[in-house]
């Protein structure tokens, strides 16, 4: 092959794509990148075709978190691409390397209001980490390397990439580079001596020491560390909700997940800790309660490769930009062996006052944590868990034993109902040897069922887990305990039927839509589940089949997320039931 061939700019950008190492491209087509589609029948990578453009870019986020490497997703101009923005959201808001491709009117156009012109690098600037608006052909394959780049080095994230449609049919002998250097852009940071010396003292000198993971020490591959690390000095270790599955629940250190509906020993110790450590987090408002009593008799160390995460919320005492993996390998050998006895007994009596539990409302009715229990049961706590958004997020990170990393997928910061099965999608896509099960709830199911199809077209091993209690859980909780029980738009049954009658009544089956039949229609195996003795056995059948199936569970309406600690308020202000 003659590497200075002239081709076209369509095809230059299907080969780049090809040497920056990407293995599927999921995406949907449209006038404006024909062309690429055009290239794509013989290209080296597999596609995957959604149903919509949300949809693919959740399927190009999930595959992401399951490997750590940046999706790739293509849609065409205008609605194509603007239907992408609230994927772009989600994965920006999490730090997720994605590299979307959008088509764009040409250049001749752009400004003309022409059909489907929108102005996607405007648009997408506030959800992206950077984008590009290719302005030749010959720049297509530099642009790629660069947002390959761009996406996975420093804090991770999703790059725009608009191609105009004469730059994709323009003719180019632009090769792809061998390697990228970006003037403006040198995100790599080091912990300095004086840094490491300083915590390894912190550490050392320590007596109520808490190890605070969060998505960045999976990003940065740092579970290991933080378990070696935590087991010599026996340091307690609590996550948050993206860093569920950083440190293995079973362990007897392990505090589980902190902030608005995490474990009591969790928000305990890190209200009366000395030393909280925190790897790779950002210290939201769902983390901190409020600010003034948030860990206030700790001195706080932050680690995090992105340095304006750095104070921002929370003051710290000392803050390191840098990659955690890089910190804790570098300060391990420094870190002495600890019993920190006192401190555990304390925490164990905190486990043992309150442990993770829930009361049955009545006894032939299925409660929502049962069914995250039957899950984890069947999958002997081994399947990747991909969750929509909503009360059972909370209880998926509540019930499931969380052991491995990138084996819990859930749209954190941007909080995106719509996200769970197109997300598993993606993740089945990516480790088709693994079970993957997406939970979701009936609202967030209905807003992206469409992609079940695509599951059934490539046959994977993913099975769909709705959660159905005829309404929005959460936003139902909140108007219950915030808003006198008005429950306004959050109720999901037959029509003719008040929120309190459904609420109030003996539990009824009639809901709409009816899952099992979408499930059917789409080519999948569908049960349907109201008997608690049923529950694990169908769970088990649908996930050991290996095939594309949807296990609806009719739960409790009136069931709860607790612990909670309402907005703002601080752990002495838990809600327990």
């Amino acid at each position: 092959m003659n590497h200075n061939a002239e081709r076209s700019g369509a095809r230059a950008l299907v080969e780049s794509l090809e040497k920056a190492g990407v293995e599927v491209l999921f995406g949907y087509p449209g006038g404006a990148v024909l062309d690429i589609f055009n290239c794509l029948t013989d290209a080296k990578f597999q596609f995957i075709l959604g149903r919509h453009e949300q949809g693919s870019a959740h399927m190009a986020d999930g595959y992401a978190r399951s490997t750590g490497k940046p999706g790739v997703c293509v849609v065409t101009s205008g609605p194509g691409a603007t239907n992408t923005i609230t994927g772009l959201a989600t994965a920006n808001m999490d730090g997720v390397p994605m590299v979307l491709i959008t088509g764009q009117v040409p250049l001749s156009q752009i400004g003309t209001d022409a059909f489907q012109e929108a102005d996607t690098t405007g648009i997408t600037r506030a959800v992206s980490k950077h984008n590009f608006l290719v302005h030749s052909a010959d720049e297509i394959p530099e642009i790629v390397a660069q947002a390959f780049y761009i996406a996975t080095h420093g804090k991770p994230g999703p790059v725009v990439i608009d191609i105009p449609k004469n730059c994709q049919q323009a003719k180019t002998t632009a090769q792809y580079p061998e390697r990228v250097s970006l003037r403006a852009y040198h995100p790599e940071s080091a912990a300095t001596g004086t840094q490491m010396a300083r915590l390894a003292k912190m550490l050392n000198d320590a007596k109520r020491p808490v190890i605070y993971a969060g998505g960045g020490v999976i990003a940065s591959g740092a579970a290991k560390d933080v378990a070696a690390i935590a087991h010599r000095a026996n340091i307690p270790v609590a996550t948050t909700l993206m860093g569920l599955g950083a440190f293995d629940e079973h362990d007897p250190l392990s505090l589980r997940m902190a902030g608005m509906h995490g474990t009591w020993a969790a928000n305990r110790a890190i209200a009366d800790a000395d030393l909280l450590i925190a790897l790779g987090v950002r210290f939201n408002d769902r983390i901190t309660g409020k600010l003034a009593k948030y860990a206030s008799k700790a001195k706080i160390v932050h680690v995090d490769c992105d340095p304006a995460s750095i104070g921002k919320n929370v003051g710290v005492d000392l803050g390191i930009v840098a990659d955690v993996k890089d910190v804790l390998t570098t300060v391990s050998s420094r870190v002495k062996s600890a019993s920190h006895a006192d401190w555990l007994e304390k925490i164990a009596a905190w486990k043992a006052e309150r442990p993770m539990s829930y009361k049955p409302l009545h006894e032939a009715v299925i409660m929502p944590q049962q069914v995250v229990e039957a899950i984890d049961a069947a999958t002997d706590g081994r399947a990747v868990i991909v969750t929509d958004v909503g009360q059972h997020q909370m209880w998926c990170a509540q019930y499931f034993r969380h052991s491995i990393p990138r084996h819990f997928l859930s749209s954190g910061g941007m909080g995106t109902m719509g996200f769970g099965i197109p997300a598993a999608i993606g993740a089945a896509i990516a480790r088709p040897d693994h079970m993957t099960v997406a939970v979701c709830g009936d609202g967030g199911a209905q807003m992206t069922f469409e992609e079940l199809v695509v599951a059934v077209e490539h046959k994977l091993p993913l099975t769909v887990v709705v959660i159905n209690n005829g309404c929005l859980g959460m936003v139902r909780q909140w108007q219950e305990l915030f808003y006198k029980g008005n429950y306004s738009g959050s109720i999901l049954t037959v029509k003719g039927r008040s929120a309190n009658e459904h609420l109030e009544q003996d539990l009824e089956y009639d809901y709409l839509p009816d899952f099992t039949m979408m499930a059917k229609a789409h080519g999948a195996a569908a049960y349907r589940v109201i008997d608690p003795a049923k529950l694990e056995p169908t769970i088990r059948k649908a996930v050991k089949s290996g095939k594309p199936s949807l296990v609806e569970v009719i739960v409790e309406p009136r069931a709860n997320v607790y612990p909670m600690i309402p907005g703002g308020h601080g752990v002495e202000d838990t809600v327990f039931d």
